[in-house]
């Protein structure tokens, strides 16, 4: 089940939302959304419902064995590092074991059989939640959590269950036994999902469907102006899918009586690399800032050993996106930019504002075209017709075509990647809530008439 369907909306949020404010006392709210939290995941994973159950329990009890060794006295890393084995193994068993099946058959010519497994849902997302409370609750920067279901909550909570963000636990920590949802919380809440409801459905989708359509397109039939195209359908697609899903998150959260981070902040308005990756998945950089950058020693260390940390650090957060070599591709590829930004263009960027929104937008481009194409023949022929290599002529009628009937769309996604769409919105609500109220209203009903009337409904970071 995702946010934007017909099930979600119009069946399973009501009826949650109706229990939930039914329930008087924060513990049976608790309940409550639990109880709904892993209906919601066992409607997609019936199945690796019990894995998530199995990952909880098993963090639960190992950090309150941590907890106990460290009020007598005893050791504790030891407990520490069999709740990280427990936690990353069971990320590469059902993550990443076919992947490395697959190296080992190539270097090795063997020909093992690959494990009949899919991809747990949210895996990636939960897995690195649980992490953030073992590690914190270790550093002493979060208390052990002495009551089973409100842990579990804190990890299969369904709002950021599926896609995000990640929550540390002292982020929601005091909520879970003391919140209260206000009309204004609620209002905001609702605006929030209703937002992120339009960018995925009315932006992502319908530039996803024309991004799918030119890189379906046989390569010889692609012109250098049609694959341009694809690549920046594909660049605001994944944008407003994901940013979109994280607003729903925060506004359901809203709903709620939580506060879940800000995930995304206009990336694309950066003049910088460095401030691309301030302003995207920001509680994933977080994560890896916080767990492993600074671990390693961040960048209070010399020269090589700080390349050395952006690498591994940046071959660690490509992976994290998915089990294929083109995510970790991606990763170094960010990694090769943060390096150069740091120690050769750091000056020019400083001074030539305008450029550096230039280049950064020409480089994540490039980026999401190595994100997207899993297969390495796939993406060479597409960025090679990028740069005009095997390209069918500057533009033919199919590209002029796609140009003309997407044009609008893209000017609206361009818009909307900027503060410009929202400030707006901020001030009309400012001078005529009622006016915002219409807009809002007006907005969900077309978001739920496209979902009626349209099939085309993917979400990309499902596989993540």
């Amino acid at each position: 089940m995702v946010f934007s369907s017909i099930t979600f909306l119009l069946y399973f949020l009501p009826v949650t939302l109706t229990a939930y404010y039914l329930a008087r006392s924060v513990r049976a709210r608790n309940i409550v959304l639990l109880a709904a939290s892993l209906f919601f995941y066992a409607w997609g994973e019936p199945v690796y419902v019990i894995l998530m159950m199995i990952s909880i329990c098993g963090n639960y009890f190992f950090v309150r064995f941590m907890d106990e060794a460290r009020e007598e006295g005893r050791p504790v890393r030891a407990h520490l590092a069999f709740a990280v084995f427990w936690n990353l193994a069971i990320l590469f068993f059902f993550k990443y074991a076919n992947m490395m099946i697959g190296l080992v058959n190539r270097l090795g010519g063997l020909s093992l059989a690959e494990l009949k497994l899919s991809l747990p849902i949210g895996i990636s997302f939960y897995t690195f939640q649980a992490l953030s409370y073992v590690f914190d609750v270790y550093r002493g920067q979060a208390r052990c959590q002495k009551s089973l279901p409100a842990f579990a909550l804190y990890i299969s909570m369904f709002p950021q269950l599926i896609a995000g963000p990640i929550v540390k636990y002292t982020d929601i920590e005091a909520r879970l036994t003391e919140r209260s949802v206000t009309p204004a919380a609620f209002g905001k809440g609702a605006e929030y999902f209703i937002l992120g409801l339009a960018k995925k459905v009315l932006l992502a989708n319908n530039l996803g469907s024309l991004f799918t359509l030119i890189s379906g397109t046989l390569p010889a039939e692609r012109s250098f102006l049609m694959v341009w195209l694809g690549a920046v359908a594909y660049t605001f697609q994944i944008y407003f899918d994901f940013s979109g899903y994280s607003d729903m998150a925060i506004g359901l959260g809203y709903m709620l009586g939580f506060r879940f981070p800000m995930n995304f902040n206009f990336p694309y308005i950066a003049g910088s690399v460095t401030e691309f990756w301030r302003r995207w998945h920001i509680s994933l950089s977080s994560w890896f800032r916080d767990y492993v950058y600074i671990p390693l020693g961040g960048n209070r260390v010399g020269t090589a050993r700080h390349i050395r940390n952006i690498l591994i650090v940046w071959a660690l957060t490509g992976l994290w996106h998915g089990a294929s070599w083109n995510f970790v591709l991606w990763g170094l590829y960010y990694a090769v930019w943060l390096i150069l930004e740091k120690y050769v263009l750091g000056n020019f960027l400083a001074r030539h504002r305008a450029a550096g929104h230039v280049m950064t937008g020409f480089i994540f481009i490039i980026g999401w075209v190595i994100f997207a194409f899993t297969d390495f023949s796939q993406m060479g022929a597409y960025l090679g017709q990028m740069f005009g290599i095997g390209a069918a002529g500057l533009a033919n009628t199919q590209t002029l075509y796609l140009l003309l009937t997407s044009l609008v769309t893209l000017l609206i996604a361009a818009a909307a990647s900027t503060p410009l769409v929202r400030l707006l919105y901020l001030k009309t609500a400012e001078k005529c809530r009622p006016l915002a109220l219409a807009l809002m209203a007006v907005t969900l009903v077309l978001c739920l008439a496209y979902l009626v009337y349209q099939s085309y409904n993917p979400f990309l970071y499902f596989r993540f």
